[in-house]
């Protein structure tokens, strides 16, 4: 049967994309409206590449690539995000992913994207693809009463409260500039929150400090005497994280819970005394899957920040599959060829840039043959460190 593999346009996408993505991912039956799917589509076609398997002619399988960029160690890299998998169930187990995700990559890494992230349905399905773990977001669930002595601190700037859709550009741009900050976070390529804006409503309760936007809030209320559910809560100093969590204060006879989404590091036992709140992790397949990142080009990662040492290393990947000699002292220069003293795979090359594991993991995983010489040089070129996507997609 013949098989290809393209990227559609915005018709296509709002008939043979989204309905597999539909069925694999939303309640179902529905009917779909393809003239609103077709206004969507005309949108997130400036921002994303859509690929979609056809056998014999029919759409069998599908993935959407998002334009973005995040930070990994200090530089702001083109990134591929990856979302709506989906396989018709009648395809299913024949392959078909396999055949469009070696496609996918492949693409993204011709369009010049040097690193690639996604949040897998199982893990171990996207491992075979040369993705890496990273770490998950945390978040932390708090009742608003304890943050009440906060309301009570005289502290600069102002918080004003909108529809997401009437900010999204300075939103946007906040997150842009705060990514450069941030290891690990990545943002879309959408200078004016165009994509944001075009989101299930939401609040946004917006920090300014000197009129500039500092941080923010993005949540819902699913209704009285229940939660505060934000999705982003993002600031850049403690100035601004206290100002957004005394508005969260002031929700304490509307609301029994805040949900926050929490940054790496921080620790909200230390907000203010006599907290009521738990801190949860939670990690499953399909539901709450934690991110995973993937390299696709390594000559791409020249330039980002590295610790002094020099390593040829050989890796075995489909896609970047090569010797590389490495060395750092500031910044990683990357040079092709050498004699490797180190064999990682594509997975093991990604948990070190993005500090997911130490170099003496790397052969329990199966990502690598390291000797402790090799290992030492490399814990100095790649230095600890957790990565926060914050996006998701």
């Amino acid at each position: 049967m013949p098989v290809t593999v393209r990227v559609v346009d915005p018709v296509e996408w709002s008939t043979d994309s989204v309905r597999l993505t539909r069925y694999a991912f939303q309640p179902s039956p529905a009917e779909l409206d393809t003239e609103r799917e077709l206004v969507r589509a005309k949108t997130y076609a400036r921002f994303s590449r859509t690929h979609v398997l056809y056998e014999d002619g029919a759409a069998r399988a599908t993935a959407m690539v998002w334009r973005m960029r995040q930070h990994v160690r200090g530089r702001l890299l083109p990134m591929g995000g990856i979302g709506g998998v989906a396989t018709d169930p009648a395809a299913r187990r024949g392959g078909r992913a396999r055949t469009l995700l070696t496609a996918v990559l492949a693409d993204m890494r011709d369009q010049g994207q040097v690193v690639s992230t996604l949040y897998p349905f199982r893990p171990s399905f996207y491992e075979r693809f040369g993705y890496a773990g990273l770490a998950q977001e945390r978040r932390v669930r708090i009742a608003p009463a304890a943050l009440l002595p906060l309301l009570r601190l005289d502290l600069p700037g102002e918080v004003t409260l909108h529809r997401q859709t009437e900010v999204a550009g300075e939103i946007q741009r906040f997150e842009t500039e705060l990514a450069a900050r941030v290891p690990g976070m990545a943002v879309y390529d959408d200078p004016d929150g165009e994509l944001l804006a075009t989101q299930t409503p939401e609040w946004a309760a917006v920090a300014r400090l000197d009129g500039r936007v500092t941080g923010y809030l993005r949540y819902t209320i699913t209704e009285h005497g229940a939660d505060l559910d934000a999705h982003r809560f993002l600031y850049r100093d403690p100035v601004t994280r206290s100002l957004l969590l005394a508005w969260v204060a002031r929700h304490t006879d509307q609301v029994a819970s805040a949900v926050l989404p929490l940054p790496p590091g921080e620790t909200p036992e230390t907000w203010t005394a006599d907290a009521d709140l738990t801190v949860e992790t939670k990690v499953a397949p399909m539901t709450d899957a934690a991110p995973m990142a993937r390299i696709l080009s390594v000559a791409g990662l020249a330039g980002i920040d590295a610790g002094p040492g020099e390593l040829t290393v050989r890796v075995d990947d489909p896609l970047i599959g090569g010797v590389y000699s490495l060395s750092g002292g500031g910044t990683l220069t990357v040079t092709p060829g050498g004699t490797p003293t180190a064999e990682l795979t594509g997975h093991g090359l990604a948990a070190l840039v993005y500090g997911a594991l130490d170099p003496a993991e790397l052969a329990l995983r199966g990502y690598g043959s390291v000797d402790e010489p090799a290992a030492a040089t490399l814990r100095s070129l790649f230095p600890a460190t957790t990565s926060h996507l914050v996006a998701h997609f």
